[in-house]
């Protein structure tokens, strides 16, 4: 796929730590994996170099920030040329309200990901800002219940945080 990044034990070892704690200090994280202070940093420069280690964030409690109902809507559009597939795509993504589009096989188009307040507030979005896009040919929503995981994957990039 041409992503591929010589990574070894130690350095998934680096990685499963940044996952589960990207504050943790030099001298921690060269305790748990191993390894002496220096080469450990060495080592997460050159992950962060290499574009396998793509940035650090903080994870944010929804309900503390009023985003507690959570959507996935499955979208299809009308028409498929690189016009109409950007212009969608790029409408969507300038969304606050989404946290993750994902183009798929098959016979829907996309998996979109919203985080809104309440079903309100994801009624006025749906109505608002996807069904005025003039690509969307059909939405059907799927109203999360409960998080039970989520992966520290980077959605955009498939690629850790």
């Amino acid at each position: 796929m041409g992503n591929e990044h010589n990574v070894d034990g130690i350095d998934r070892a680096i990685i499963d730590v940044l996952v589960r704690d990207a504050r943790v200090s030099n001298v921690d994280l060269a305790a748990r994996v191993g390894l002496t202070p220096a080469p450990c940093l060495r080592r997460v420069r050159r992950l962060e170099a290499e574009g396998v280690i793509t940035g650090y964030r903080a994870r944010i409690d929804p309900v503390a920030a009023g985003r507690s109902f959570c959507v996935y809507m499955q979208v299809e559009i009308i028409g498929t040329s690189q016009r109409i597939v950007e212009q969608f795509e790029a409408a969507v993504a300038s969304y606050d309200e989404v946290t993750e589009v994902r183009r798929l096989y098959g016979p829907v188009d996309y998996l979109i990901r919203v985080e809104v307040a309440d079903g309100g507030a994801y009624e006025r979005f749906q109505s608002e800002r996807m069904y005025p896009l003039p690509a969307v040919r059909r939405i059907e929503s799927y109203p999360t219940m409960r998080l039970i995981k989520s992966s520290a994957y980077d959605a955009a990039t498939a690629t850790f945080e």
